[in-house]
């Protein structure tokens, strides 16, 4: 009887450790890989006012194009992981300005460069900042510049066309692992709000969002 115990427990045991192997082997094995990075598109614009095309309230926003070429008011977006991904983004709003002059350089994108009109640029004025896009978790800040004051043909409601006065800021970061990841603008543009910071600075579909990374 005691044999026959033995036995069974040495079989059972050995079971378990087979097991235990297969699960761990599993849990650590790394996928094989091409070798090539993907890579997304996205194209954003920052508008002075939301306008009666996408609801109330008509805050400054920011607006997504999707896959069909159609602005849509939404600020979650879905992007691969471990990706690179490269910005477009038209910037239609006149100047806020920075309470930190520390923000009016990019950070956390390829080179730490990014272009303005087709220009490199490693900094701007922090005065003539209008907005930024900024994702803290991968350290990532970039400054929107501004319109003019006194420029013509301005753009009053979303969205607006590229006929009329912006300007195009690119530039490109990577994307870390899966995950749902906080980005913000950081510039106090909720105007009509105490110190620039309420309304559409805290509203998602507004001045900030989200980053599904993963999930496109």
């Amino acid at each position: 009887m005691a044999v026959r115990l033995g036995v069974v427990i040495g079989a059972i045991a050995g079971i378990a450790a087979l097991i235990a192997w297969y699960v761990v082997g599993f849990a650590v094995a790394v996928p094989a890989t091409t070798g090539a990075t993907p890579t997304a598109n996205l194209t954003m614009q920052t508008v002075p006012s939301l306008g009666g095309a996408y609801g109330e309230p008509s805050w400054v926003s920011y607006l997504v194009k999707n896959a069909a070429g159609k602005w849509v008011h939404s600020t979650v977006i879905n992007v691969p992981a471990h990706a690179l991904v490269h910005v477009t983004l038209y910037q239609y709003d006149s100047a806020s300005g920075l309470r930190n002059p520390f923000l009016s350089r990019p950070e956390g994108i390829l080179g730490n460069v990014m272009q303005v009109d087709g220009k490199a640029a490693t900094v701007i004025d922090p005065a003539k900042a209008s907005h930024t896009f900024a994702i803290p978790a991968y350290h990532l800040v970039v400054p929107l510049e501004g319109v003019a004051d006194n420029a013509k043909n301005t753009c009053g409601a979303a969205p607006c066309p590229l006929a009329e006065t912006h300007r195009t800021i690119t530039f490109t970061f990577r994307t870390g692992k899966p995950g749902r990841i906080r980005w913000q603008c950081f510039v106090p543009c909720a105007a009509g709000f105490i110190y620039g910071f309420g309304g559409p600075m805290q509203t998602i579909g507004y001045m900030d969002g989200f980053l599904n990374v993963g999930t496109a």
